[in-house]
Parts: structure tokens; C-alpha cells; sequence
């Protein structure tokens, strides 16, 4: 008698572009950040975004897109989010632990990248909320420090918590091996909230336009000449630093056509 399998024994297929939890640190009740497998062919350049994310009940995947936080040589793949409650995707995606199963798919883009930059001597990486993830990968890039004298992150958020991943990356950055040394002489960041006390505060766009930024850093104003900045944070900080920037005489660079700055729109906040 032949006996028919059954349905329920039969073994679970993986998902398409799964990639394994490896570790997860929630920062406070907000953000989050883990790391997953990275696949031995996968390429991409410090700052460049892709889609990840989750099955959704109809088997079709939610994916949202999330910049790449580890730089390109790193073996595992990094990734900073907030949680949204209601969200699609942040609401499950921040209950993963380790050994589950997360959809990346390897397919990097993005305008984060050096290549869009003209040649210059100070970095500057203005950020927001989560918008500080592609600068955690730039940050531990050698080409960063190669091709510039000095980096500078701003990083702006509402409470002093939604800075600790920052002050994590700024404390692990000197035991880096490849950039530590480097990054020693030539990197800095600039910390601010806008509702908790704190040692600085204010709008990072506030602190740009009074000048307080370059007093405190004792650095000259922003200078299309010399100065090349590159922006991730919400659509506020996005128009603003735009508008910003070019009055000051900047135009903004692309891959195909590179300028003295770059900002990115696709991002979790």
C-alpha cells in the first residue's frame, strides 16, 4: 500500500534572499540594531542602501529600504531601525532574534557613496534619527579618510538614548583596524537633541546658520571650495540643509555627475 506524505511533514522552504540573525541590540524603545549573514558574492560600497525585510501574511515579502551600516569589508551585514508600532514592517521586524530569518535582497544603490563627490578637505555627514546608519559604514571606510583631511558627524535627535548607537560607533571606531588610527587625527562628532537637556543642543540647520557649529568645532563656515557634505535624515533636515547648502553656492553631486554634496531619501525614520 502506498501511503501518501503528509502535507504537514513536508520540510519548510527557505525564503528567497534569507539571511540569519547573528545578533540584536535594542538602544532604548525605540531603536534597534542587528546584524545578519552577508552572502559570500555580495558587493556593495560604504554608504549604499538595499531592500530588506519580512514575508507578509499574503506570502508577499514587506521591504522596506535600509542603508547598509557595516562598510564593504565587513564579513556580517549591519542594520540601525527604528520601531514603529503600526508599521508594516518595523512592528515584526523589531521582535527578530538571534537565528531568524531576515530578506535582504542584493541589489545596492544609493547616492551616499564617495564617488559622488567632488574632491575636498572636509567631510561633513549631517544626520537625523536613523539617517546616521550609512555614516556608521562611511565612518569605518579607508577611501573616507584617503581622500579627506578631516570628517565631521553631526548627529541630531530628540533624547539624549537615541545617541547611544552614535557614541557606540564613535568608542568602537578607535579599535578599528583598518581606520582607527586614521580616524584618531581626522574624525569627529558633533552630538545634539532637541528636546532632552544634554551637553549640546539644538537643530544641527539652527546651529549651521547662527555659526555656532563652526565656533564650537573652530572650523571656517561651510565653503563649496573646500567643504563636501553629505545628508541623511528626515524630509525636514533634507529640504533644509538643501536649502542651505545651496545658497552657499553648492550644487548637488549624483554617481553619474558628481558635486560638492549628496543627500539620501531612502531610509527608515
Amino acid at each position: 500500500m502506498t501511503v501518501a506524505p503528509d502535507p504537514a511533514a513536508a520540510p519548510v522552504q527557505p525564503m528567497p534572499d534569507a539571511q540569519t540573525v547573528l545578533s540584536v541590540r535594542h538602544w532604548d524603545d525605540r531603536l534597534f540594531s542587528f546584524r545578519v549573514t552577508r552572502p559570500s558574492s555580495f558587493r556593495f560600497r560604504s554608504g549604499e542602501f538595499v531592500m530588506i525585510g519580512l514575508p507578509g501574511e499574503t506570502g508577499k515579502p514587506i521591504l522596506r529600504a535600509y542603508s547598509i551600516a557595516s562598510p564593504f569589508w565587513d564579513e556580517e551585514l549591519e542594520f540601525y531601525s527604528i520601531k514603529v508600532p503600526d508599521g508594516p514592517l518595523t512592528s515584526r521586524l523589531q521582535k527578530i532574534k538571534v537565528g531568524d530569518q531576515v530578506i535582504v535582497r542584493t541589489k545596492p544603490t544609493g547616492t551616499l557613496v564617495i564617488d559622488a563627490l567632488l574632491p575636498g578637505k572636509r567631510l561633513w555627514m549631517i544626520s537625523t534619527g536613523t539617517g546616521v546608519a550609512p555614516f556608521a559604514s562611511l565612518m569605518r571606510e579607508p577611501e573616507t579618510y584617503e581622500k579627506f583631511d578631516s570628517v565631521i558627524l553631526t548627529q541630531t535627535c530628540r533624547l539624549r538614548s537615541e545617541l547611544d548607537y552614535g557614541d557606540d560607533l564613535e568608542r568602537r571606531l578607535a579599535e578599528d583596524p583598518l581606520v582607527g588610527e586614521d580616524a584618531a587625527v581626522k574624525f569627529r562628532r558633533y552630538a545634539t537633541t532637541t528636546r532632552e537637556t544634554s551637553d549640546r543642543m539644538g537643530r544641527v540647520t539652527d546651529l549651521i546658520e547662527s555659526g555656532k557649529l563652526f565656533a564650537d568645532l573652530g572650523v571656517p563656515p561651510l565653503d563649496p571650495a573646500h567643504d563636501r557634505v553629505m545628508i541623511c535624515g528626515s524630509m525636514a533636515l533634507n529640504l533644509d540643509m538643501k536649502r542651505i547648502l545651496e545658497a552657499r553656492g553648492f550644487t548637488e553631486g549624483a554617481n553619474s555627475k558628481p558635486g560638492e554634496y549628496v543627500v539620501e531619501r531612502a531610509f527608515v525614520d
